[in-house]
C-alpha cells in the first residue's frame, strides 16, 4: 500500500501541488508552473492557462474548472 500521494504520481504522472508551500511546479501536461502564472484548477489537477487553445480552455470551463493565480 502506497501513500495516497505516490499513487496520485503514479497514476498521472505529475505530482501535486506542494501544500506546505503553496508552491506549483509542472501542470498536467508537463509545463512548468512559477508563481503569478494563471492556471485553471480542475478537481486536484491544474494547467498552465497559457498554453492552453482557447477550446481547451472553454471545455476545462465546462467541467468546472476555476482560474487561479499560481502562488
Amino acid at each position: 500500500m502506497n501513500h495516497p500521494a505516490v499513487e496520485r504520481t503514479l497514476r498521472t504522472g505529475y505530482p501535486a501541488m506542494n501544500y506546505r508551500t503553496n508552491e506549483y511546479c509542472v501542470d498536467m501536461l508537463g509545463k512548468t508552473v512559477c508563481t503569478g502564472d494563471d492556471i485553471l484548477v480542475y478537481e486536484d489537477s491544474f494547467f498552465l492557462a497559457g498554453a492552453l487553445t482557447e477550446r481547451e480552455k472553454e471545455i476545462l470551463e465546462l467541467l468546472g474548472a476555476t482560474y487561479e493565480e499560481a502562488q
